[in-house]
């Protein structure tokens, strides 16, 4: 009995161990974010700890996603309006590598003129444990999450809102 009851337990701590050093941990509100980089449209690596000092606005999105297209013009006004307080915005693209056109005009489209990365591998999607899109994560100066939101960010959301303006502080 004692045997069985200890090749159980065994087994139900391997397999536990198994399955949590397999998956990504969940981002959580006061952590610091996982470390993330990737390709600019030019080509250029960009990685979250290059931009530590920073205030930080990572949003994940598609060129085929109704709610990013939406959300889009917002994060380019929030972009323009807080820039010159630290804010420095940056788009991670999930489009396949067969897309890359359809995001240059998807940026010139829309007027994005903040930081568009291109992940067609969609590690940002596991990283961050997303299940759909759009995702957008506020980082403060010290690079630790302050506030996500799975699902699209409006100029309404006030809860949003006055953690970015306390992020810039």
């Amino acid at each position: 009995m004692r045997t069985r009851l200890s090749s159980a337990a065994f087994l139900l701590v391997a397999m536990s161990a198994c399955s949590a050093a397999d998956a990504p941990a969940r981002p959580q509100v006061g952590a610091p974010v996982p470390g993330y980089a990737a390709a600019t449209l030019e080509g250029d690596t960009v990685s979250l700890s290059s931009l530590q000092g920073e205030v930080v606005l990572l949003n994940l999105w598609a060129t085929w996603c109704a709610p990013c297209r939406k959300e889009t013009p917002f994060l380019q006004q929030l972009f323009e309006e807080h820039r010159e307080d630290g804010l420095r915005l940056v788009g991670v693209s999930l489009d396949t590598s067969a897309a890359a056109e359809q995001v240059e005009t998807f940026v010139k489209e829309y007027g994005v003129t903040y930081t568009i990365l291109h992940d067609p591998q969609m590690r940002a999607m596991d990283l961050y444990q997303v299940l759909g899109l759009p995702a957008t994560f506020l980082i403060d100066r010290e690079g630790i999450l302050r506030w996500m939101r799975y699902g699209p960010v409006g100029e309404t959301d006030q809860e949003f809102l006055s953690e970015l303006e306390d992020a810039l502080g």
